[in-house]
């Protein structure tokens, strides 16, 4: 089971990156305060036209600036060093913060995401395989790109603008409060209350935010399904069905999106925007009737006018970030709660192409001794499975559906762990071997073949790359699929199309298993290979199977009974336990559940 993400989990999704991240964050909080100088520096040179004294601590920065000059304190001095620092802190200011503060932002960004995507597919790679039995492609796929998306769109905007700007109005405050304390005391209340008061209402609509997000999660995988079926819609003419159940979907989300967040956003801007204007008029009015009354000067009047318009227009960027970040909120945390997912038996693999991994050799004897398991530990699917496939042997695992035939090649594969008992080969626990080198010696055809958008020669050599032209060419002559090799435009360098789709199901069959034993394996399986397959396309499977035979062990799970007439050792499962061992004269002269499944299949009934 997964664990629930929180706010700390976003936090820390950058931590590789914190010491540049502080020098970044720090860097540009420095220059939103440089750049209060500007309005400051101002309200002095028109005390200077007005012929009034600077400031105390600026009248001793110009006097000092004046005297590393030679020359002595004037108005045209003053007016000349006063241009000179609006000067510095703008037009050369403007290039280096670019590179020292700005740059870094994206950066970390761009960077991450690039390390979080790495860390996504692994996890995608190391997850259980029940995980993808319960979610499908596009839903997964879907969260994991919005929550990348997100989280990189949502630091440049947080490092480099929230957190500046909130330093920002720090800064004026303190510049306000040295020239009039008792309108920087309302300055600062209207600010707590007026973020106080949107950020309450952005905690309501996050919640809807996260409601939208599993609707559309929902509306996504659906797309996917739909795309992914596409030919089974079509067949039962279920468009209009189709169409009508993503319209409903999709109307729903609007609902959410449009008269519940959107107008809730809009009503927050509204209260907001008027407060915030009706606060800069009182601050606007204090400092006027300061100035008339002769308790202000003109210069602090226009600085505290400026610095307060500034502040109060900065507060608006703020909330709109803070809304921002509180649409993508739950889209990330939805990230963080796949990537707490519990890994399966597949996290002991090592991901990294160049990790040296033991490069077994086995001759094949496989022991099963008293294996049990479930998925439910209250519920066995499995129970005290005992019995030894000898080397290069072919055995046979029948049974009706549900009687835990595949469960076993799963437990083989290692991607479950038994809850009692284990398997062996060549007398070793397959739970001590290296994951990586002990899988690398099995191969495994199953009843649907996953082909990849590429070249036939790209899917053949998947699983073996290094594999030359002449073992493909003789991997290709075994499993028949020389046989359909003149039929495609472009022989082995024809692209197959998605999932196979320019194949037809015997030329997929056929294709896996060349692919198969391209790999060299100690162990083969074939998991219901001809089971969806005409008759023509069956016996050439078969034959297929039949050149393998003997020379590697051989699993061959099966529905068709012809496909394992001669099977060196046929297992009859029913209800996960072994019912019956032997040859198939043997199981039939026995008159047990083997012959019985034979003449239901033989006389043309159902099973």
């Amino acid at each position: 089971m997964g664990m629930t993400a929180n706010f700390w989990d976003i936090a820390r999704y950058f931590k590789r990156y914190r010491t540049k991240a502080i020098w970044s964050i720090t860097a540009s909080s420095l220059f939103e305060i440089i750049d209060l100088t500007v309005p400051y520096a101002v309200g002095q040179i028109l005390n200077v036209l007005s012929g009034r004294s600077l400031d105390y601590e600026i009248n001793n920065f110009v006097m000092a600036t004046v005297s590393l000059f030679g020359q002595s304190i004037n108005q045209t001095n003053s007016l000349i060093t006063l241009s000179g620092l609006i000067f510095v802190v703008t037009v050369i200011r403007a290039p280096i913060q670019v590179w020292f503060a700005n740059n870094f932002h994206w950066e970390i960004a761009l960077k991450t995401r690039r390390d979080q995507t790495q860390k996504a597919i692994a996890k995608i790679l190391t997850l259980p395989i029940e995980f993808y039995d319960e979610n499908n492609a596009g839903r997964i796929a879907g969260r994991v790109a919005r929550g990348l998306a997100n989280h990189m769109w949502s630091y440049p905007e947080i490092a480099g603008q929230l957190i500046p700007k909130v330093v920002r109005i720090i800064g004026i405050f303190v510049i306000i409060c040295a020239i009039a304390w008792w309108i920087s005391v309302f300055f600062l209340v209207s600010f707590i209350l007026v973020l106080w008061g949107s950020l309450g209402k952005l905690k309501d609509l996050t919640k809807l935010e996260e409601t939208l997000d599993i609707y559309q999660e929902n509306t996504e995988s659906r797309t996917s399904e739909i795309i992914t079926n596409i030919k089974t819609v079509k067949a039962f003419a279920n468009e209009a069905k189709e169409y009508k159940r993503q319209s409903d979907r999709l109307e729903r989300e609007a609902k959410v999106s449009l008269w519940g967040i959107h107008i809730g956003y809009v009503k927050l801007g509204m209260v907001r925007d008027t407060v915030l204007e009706a606060c800069q008029f009182v601050v606007f009015g204090a400092a006027l009737f300061a100035t008339f009354g002769g308790k202000m000067s003109i210069g602090h009047f226009i600085t505290i006018s400026t610095l307060a318009s500034m502040a109060y227009s900065e507060i608006r960027p703020i909330c709109l970030l803070a809304e921002v970040f509180a649409r993508r909120y739950s889209s990330m945390l939805r990230f963080h709660e796949f990537m707490k997912q519990a890994n399966g038996q597949d996290a002991a693999i090592t991901l990294h192409p160049n990790t040296k991994y033991p490069q077994y050799r086995f001759d094949g004897k496989i022991e099963f001794r008293n294996l049990t398991f479930g998925y439910d530990r209250d519920r066995h699917v499995l129970e005290k499975i005992q019995f030894t496939i000898e080397p290069y042997e072919t055995v046979a695992l029948v049974g009706r559906s549900g009687s835990g035939k595949s469960t076993l090649v799963k437990l083989l594969f290692r991607y479950f762990e038994p809850t009692n008992g284990g398997i062996l080969i060549d007398g070793q626990w397959i739970t001590e071997l290296d994951i990586t080198g002990y899988r690398k010696r099995l191969a495994i055809v199953h009843q649907e073949v996953d082909i990849f958008n590429g070249t036939l020669m790209d899917n053949l050599m998947y699983g073996n790359p290094t594999a030359t032209f002449a073992e493909v060419q003789e991997a290709c002559a075994i499993a028949s699929v020389d046989e359909f090799l003149h039929l495609l435009p472009r022989g082995y360098n024809t692209i197959v199309g998605e999932r196979g789709v320019r194949l037809s199901g015997g030329q997929r069959q056929r294709l896996g298993i060349a692919r198969a034993l391209l790999v060299n394996p100690d162990i083969l399986i074939f998991d219901e290979a001809t089971s969806s397959l005409d008759y023509e396309s069956e016996r050439s499977i078969q034959l297929a199977m039949r050149r393998i035979q003997g020379t590697r062990t051989t699993i061959v799970i099966a529905h068709r009974l012809s496909t394992v007439r001669e099977a060196d050792k046929i297992v009859v499962l029913d209800q996960g336990q072994i019912v019956e061992i032997g040859s198939h004269q043997q199981l039939l002269s026995q008159g047990g559940i083997y012959h019985r499944l034979h003449s239901l299949q033989e006389t043309g009934e159902l099973l």
